[in-house]
């Protein structure tokens, strides 16, 4: 595994005035950019080279990366970022990561360990840090179910009970060529404006329904997603610099 790819063209504007005038993952915790957290990770787990999908200011991003871009960031939803990676998602495996997150080496490469054409990272004990960022964590919290090989068999849909889920999605992929040509065909057949609205959750559902398996991996140490500032502030709080540095 040589390659990953950050998908960051979206401007998150959940984050108010943090994403006012830079991307959302420049956003810090701990005195360094959510995205230096994920080149770190990423690096830590032996991947050489990097990419990223640029869309919402762009003209910010001057590491030594390689850069694809979304133009259309305005008027697509996350799976068309993915797509503006295609030249590298046809020819070698690829770890493919949100660029709102954090997250450890060892877990990039547990993911990198799998080997499957597609499969996610996932936190097992997902409750305990949902019911921090949330008030009620199952008005966040989606559902996430196996099968009995151990794949995923449900996620993203809206749930009653926590008994219902048995984990979180973490916004970290995993594709080989095999499985990405699955992805890109089942693409082919809804059309640009349905790809244009399809975020990455609803594409899991929709491979999951095309009978394509999807593996999962579990989180290895610290993460976090940030939606708002206020995750920001609980990740400062909760999680000492010591506890996430490499």
């Amino acid at each position: 595994m040589t390659r990953a790819i950050i998908l960051a063209a979206g401007r998150g504007s959940r984050m108010g005035e943090l994403t006012a005038e830079q991307p959302k993952c420049f956003a810090r915790l701990h005195g360094r950019r959510l995205l230096d957290w994920q080149l770190g990770a990423l690096r830590g787990a032996g991947i050489e080279r990097l990419g990223l999908v640029r869309g919402y200011r762009g003209e910010c991003f001057d590491e030594p990366l390689t850069y694809f871009e979304n133009p259309r960031w305005q008027q697509s939803n996350m799976v068309r970022t993915l797509l503006a990676a295609d030249a590298w998602l046809a020819t070698e495996a690829c770890i493919v990561s949100y660029s709102d997150i954090f997250y450890s080496a060892a877990t990039v490469a547990a993911l990198s360990r799998v080997e499957a054409g597609l499969a996610i990272a996932y936190d097992p004990h997902w409750y305990a840090l949902w019911s921090q960022r949330f008030a009620d964590p199952l008005a966040d919290a989606e559902s996430f179910r196996l099968d009995a090989n151990g794949n995923l068999a449900t996620i993203g849909e809206r749930c009653q009970s926590v008994a219902e889920i048995e984990g979180q999605y973490m916004g970290l992929l995993k594709f080989t060529p095999g499985g990405w040509t699955q992805v890109r065909e089942l693409l082919q057949r809804l059309g640009d404006d349905a790809v244009d609205r399809l975020d990455m959750t609803s594409l899991l559902r929709l491979l999951l329904q095309a009978g394509m398996p999807i593996a999962v991996s579990p989180v290895q140490g610290p993460w976090g997603e940030v939606d708002a500032a206020d995750d920001l502030a609980l990740y400062h709080r909760i999680m000492p610099l010591a506890a996430i540095a490499p």
